[in-house]
């Protein structure tokens, strides 16, 4: 079952953006299905694809109506090793997990099975027990709702950017730090229940730089930062001491700047990457 938990978990996970409640998804379908009588099941693995998407969905839509009106970010998963025991290699990004919050959940799973794992829409439509019509017609829904947002730029963030990014702050250098961001820069926080953040969404360009500087002085600049891949994508892991206290994930404008600053300071959301 081990092989089935490590092809089921990318489904999961990207559908929901937690790897708590993608295990927990994988190993309620596992379960049922071991428990299960397997006469009629004709392919083990379609068969259980098919119930951890499905599962998942359901999942979501009830946490969807639990966090109405909070700001929630996808739990970060170090890839360096992508090819480890969770298949990791089939996640999706970090920046494409945020904006996939905009999606309805039947939305997001046919954009994930269409975009990323390459699904025809007659197996989408056979995996939603649905009809193909109805398959292009979400598709197209959701690529709508991504195309009306600020997409973050293919270019991938560089080491020496994060060091500029890093060392602007740490010299409260706020002529060089504005030179890196783009001027309608968005930041957001998740603290979750446990973490009080200053604040949760800040947007504006001096308005950013000041926040930045102000969680510095009150809280960072001590902090050992560390540069790792989240979700195939370079960002930054703050610690104190070898207590990891933030991840940050940047995405890039089409002009090369920040445009969006995710910070992850949940304990829960950052067990996975405590012995990193």
């Amino acid at each position: 079952m081990k092989d089935y938990h490590n092809l089921l978990f990318p489904y999961a996970y990207n559908i929901l953006g937690s790897s708590d409640d993608a295990k927990d998804a994988v190993q309620e379908v596992l379960s049922n299905f071991i428990a299960s009588p397997r006469e009629g099941i004709a392919n083990e693995k379609g068969y259980l694809i098919k119930s951890v998407i499905n599962h998942s969905i359901n999942v979501k839509n009830r946490q969807k109506k639990l966090r109405h009106g909070e700001v929630w970010l996808p739990e970060p998963l170090a890839t360096e090793e992508a090819d480890t025991d969770l298949n990791l290699r089939d996640i999706v990004s970090y920046s494409l997990l945020v904006l996939l919050e905009q999606l309805n959940p039947k939305e997001r799973a046919v954009f994930i099975l269409k975009e990323g794992f390459g699904y025809s829409h007659e197996e989408i439509a056979e995996v939603l027990s649905s009809n193909v019509e109805n398959s292009r017609k979400l598709l197209s829904r959701a690529r709508e709702k991504l195309d009306q947002s600020h997409k973050p730029a293919e270019e991938t963030l560089s080491l020496e950017f994060l060091e500029n990014y890093v060392q602007a702050i740490r010299d409260r250098d706020t002529r060089a730090l504005e030179s890196l961001l783009s001027n309608d820069i968005a930041f957001y926080a998740d603290g979750g229940d446990t973490v009080k953040v200053i604040k949760k969404i800040c947007t504006g360009l001096h308005e950013v730089v000041e926040l930045l500087m102000v969680i510095h002085q009150r809280f960072q600049q001590y902090y050992r930062v560390v540069p790792a891949s989240i979700n195939h994508q370079l960002a930054l892991l703050y610690y104190d001491g070898d207590v990891i206290k933030s991840c940050q994930v940047l995405e890039l404008s089409p002009d090369g700047k920040i445009q969006r600053i995710n910070t992850v300071l949940d304990p829960e959301k950052l067990k996975a990457l405590a012995k990193h």
